[in-house]
């Protein structure tokens, strides 16, 4: 899905309802259960960063995709969670009902302390080995750049700012726009 937002909060609020729940779930285990984690969109995807990226989110029309970095952890919990693609290291959730939170908050726990430790033996991937192993094209998954319109300037003050007198219905000029002097209603 093509997003054109910038933050997580609007990438969410522009997904269909039962997408949004889905994703807000994950989103939320996520924030809960990898603290230090900053949170950003980038391709059109919700990232989530300890030194680099760490998990990708991406809604798909009719399934949702968890990328993960730390493809050690993601193999060690293959068999527990259906949909996992262990060569391209990421979990595809079909059934936004049924969500393994449980087995999918595991691997997100072990992915920060297997992220931890690769941060201490300087073994970070970059951004790039990641997109090629979650199989992300950058320009493929880049945001449509921000339509911006031209304002046009505020249109020449009208006649009736002027102090000029409004012309009536049947094209007589009314004098007393304006003033404070009023005219009786005919009868």
């Amino acid at each position: 899905m093509t997003t054109t937002a910038t933050t997580v909060g609007a990438y969410l609020r522009d997904l269909p309802p039962d997408r949004r729940v889905a994703m807000a779930r994950v989103c939320s285990m996520i924030r809960r259960s990898a603290r230090g984690v900053r949170e950003s969109m980038r391709y059109g995807l919700a990232f989530y960063e300890l030194d680099g990226p760490l998990f990708a989110l991406e809604s798909g029309r009719r399934h949702m995709s968890l990328y993960v970095a730390e493809q050690e952890v993601v193999l060690r919990h293959k068999e527990a969670l259906a949909g996992v693609n262990a060569a391209r290291s990421f979990i595809r959730f079909s059934d936004f009902n049924r969500l393994p939170l449980d087995v999918v908050e595991k691997i997100v726990r072990e992915s920060v302390v297997a992220r931890r430790a690769r941060a201490a033996n300087g073994s970070i991937p970059t951004q790039a080995e990641l997109l090629k192993l979650w199989a992300i094209k950058e320009q493929a998954a880049q945001a449509p750049q921000a339509v911006t319109r031209a304002v046009a300037a505020p249109a020449a003050k009208s006649a009736a700012t002027h102090g000029a007198p409004l012309r009536r219905a049947n094209g007589t000029k009314d004098s007393t726009h304006g003033s404070a002097e009023r005219r009786p209603a005919r009868s």
